[in-house]
């Protein structure tokens, strides 16, 4: 049996609505240090491979972290 939520309809959709920005800006950060670190390699600056590759499965992480707490909040 499902656990009814303790928000209703209308502050599950506030806080929807909060937690997308969120997750959008996220997502266009990751993509900017992808397109930073693929110019800088491609530059011949092997060092920002490693650095760059765990701030992005940061990011994956935050928003992996933002999606859970959207599915248990439904």
């Amino acid at each position: 049996m499902k656990k009814p939520s303790r928000f209703a309809r209308a502050q599950r959709m506030t806080i929807v609505n909060g937690i997308l920005p969120l997750a959008v800006s996220i997502v266009v950060l990751q993509l900017w240090l992808f397109t930073a670190t693929v110019n800088a390699y491609l530059g011949g600056d092997m060092s920002v491979a490693l650095p760059a590759a765990i701030v992005s499965l940061l990011c994956l992480g935050l928003n992996v972290g933002l999606l859970r707490y959207l599915h248990r909040l439904g």
